[in-house]
C-alpha cells in the first residue's frame, strides 16, 4: 500500500497523499450528489494543501472558505469565485472588502453586526452582496464538544428567535440580496440520525417562512470517516448521506441545496509518517518517541482523538505494547497509550493513518520546529 523504499528517503516527518483515493472519493461524491442536483463546496480549512485543491477545483466542486487567504487560496487553484462561499464568526472589513471585489457567491452571516458591517461595505462599493443567514438549529450532533456548532450557546450563527428581526433586516436593505439559510451542526458525525433532524428543522422554518424567497438552503458538511478501520472504508458512505437529504428535506420548485464537505473529502487520503527516534523503556511500559508530534498533528491532543498507528518498516513477527509520543515538551504530546506494533526499533517508519483533514493545515512552529513536508503518491 505504501511505497517504502520511497519513504526511506524522505525525510521526515511528512504527509503522504494517496491522489488515487482522492480521486475516487471525488468520484463517489459526484456519482452520490450529482443525481439530485445537490451543488458541493469542499470546506478548504480541513486542508488547503494547493495540489489537493487544484484536484477538487478540477472536479468541478465549489470551495467553503472561512478567511480570506482561504479565498486567495481556492482562486489560486482554480475554483471560480462564484462556486466560493464565506464562513466564520470574525469576518473582517478588510476580508468582507477582498470578497466583494472577487465577486464570491455568498457570504453566510452569523450575527447582526456583520450583517451591518456587509452592508456598508456593499454600500461602498456600489454592489449587492450576497448573503445566507447561518441559523443555529439547536440540534446536538453527540461529537466532541469543540466540533458541535449547532446548539444555541454556541459561537457560531444565529439563534432561531432572532431570525424575524435578521431576515426583515436583509429585505429591507438595498445593498443586500438575501440567498437563503446556511446550517452547520458539527463535525465527524457518524450517526446520520441528526441530519433527518436537521431536515425537520428546515422543513419547519420553510413553512413558517413561506412568503420569503431563499434560493438556496446550505446544510453545511459535518459527515465523519472511520478513523479506527481505514482500510475498510477508505471513502465515506457518501450515498447513504446525500438519500438522507433528498429523502427527508422538503426543497421548493428551483432551489438549491448546498453542501460543505471537509474531512470527508480529504481525511483518508492523507497519512502522517515519522520516524522512530529511540524506544524508551520505562518501568511498566515502553515508548516508542517518534520525531514528529503535535505540532504537525495536533488532533490528538487538541480534540483527544486517536488515529491508527502502523509500523510499515519493522520486520517482527513478536508485537509489543508501547506508548506512541511526540518529542515536543508537553505531556498531551501523546499519538496513543498501550498500542500493539510489531517490535518497533530505531529507525523504523510510524504512520498515522487518516491524517489528511486538520492534519497538515493545523501544523505549526511550536519548538521552532520545521513544518513537514508533502509527498504524493505516483
Amino acid at each position: 500500500m505504501f511505497p517504502i523504499d520511497h519513504f526511506k528517503q524522505e525525510p521526515t516527518p511528512f504527509y503522504y497523499y494517496d491522489i488515487h483515493l482522492l480521486d475516487e472519493t471525488l468520484r463517489e461524491m459526484s456519482e452520490y450528489s450529482s443525481p439530485y442536483g445537490f451543488h458541493v463546496h469542499y470546506a478548504v480549512k480541513a486542508n488547503a494543501n494547493p495540489e489537493l485543491l487544484k484536484r477538487i477545483a478540477a472536479a468541478g466542486f465549489g470551495a467553503d472558505t472561512v478567511s480570506i487567504g482561504e479565498i486567495n487560496a481556492a482562486i489560486s487553484a482554480g475554483f471560480p469565485a462564484a462556486k466560493i462561499v464565506f464562513a466564520g464568526v470574525g469576518k473582517t472589513d478588510y476580508e468582507i472588502s477582498e470578497a466583494l471585489k472577487l465577486g464570491i457567491g455568498c457570504f453566510n452571516a452569523e450575527s447582526e453586526p456583520e450583517i451591518e458591517r456587509l452592508e456598508e461595505n456593499a454600500r461602498q462599493q456600489g454592489k449587492i452582496a450576497p448573503v445566507a443567514l447561518r441559523v443555529n438549529p439547536e440540534i446536538d450532533a453527540h461529537t466532541h464538544h469543540y466540533i458541535t456548532t449547532g446548539l444555541a450557546e454556541n459561537k457560531f450563527g444565529i439563534a432561531m428567535e432572532m431570525l424575524d428581526h435578521l431576515i426583515s433586516k436583509c429585505m429591507e436593505s438595498e445593498w443586500i440580496n438575501l440567498r437563503g439559510l446556511h446550517f452547520h451542526i458539527g463535525s465527524q458525525i457518524t450517526d446520520l440520525e441528526p441530519f433527518k433532524i436537521l431536515c425537520q428543522r428546515i422543513n419547519t422554518l420553510q413553512e413558517k417562512y413561506a412568503d420569503v424567497a431563499f434560493p438556496t438552503i446550505n446544510v453545511g458538511g459535518g459527515l465523519g470517516i472511520d478513523y479506527e478501520n481505514p482500510d475498510a472504508h477508505p471513502v465515506p458512505d457518501f450515498k447513504s448521506y446525500f438519500d438522507i437529504f433528498h429523502n427527508n428535506l422538503k426543497l421548493r420548485p428551483q432551489q438549491q441545496l448546498h453542501f460543505e464537505l471537509g474531512r470527508a473529502v480529504v481525511a483518508q487520503c492523507g497519512s502522517l509518517v515519522c520516524r522512530v527516534v529511540y524506544v524508551k523503556e520505562g518501568v511498566g511500559k515502553k515508548f516508542a518517541i517518534l520525531d514528529g508530534g503535535m505540532s504537525v498533528l495536533i488532533r490528538p491532543a487538541l480534540y483527544q482523538a486517536h488515529h491508527k498507528i502502523e509500523n510499515i518498516t519493522s520486520k517482527s513477527e513478536m508485537t509489543e505494547t508501547y506508548d506512541v509520543v511526540g518529542p515536543i515538551c508537553e505531556s498531551s504530546d501523546t499519538f496513543g497509550t498501550e498500542e500493539t506494533l510489531p517490535k518497533t526499533s530505531r529507525g523504523d517508519l510510524i504512520v498515522l493513518r487518516s491524517a489528511g483533514a486538520y492534519g497538515e493545515t493545523m501544523a505549526c512552529g511550536y519548538n521552532c520546529r520545521p513544518l513537514p513536508s508533502s509527498v504524493y503518491s505516483r
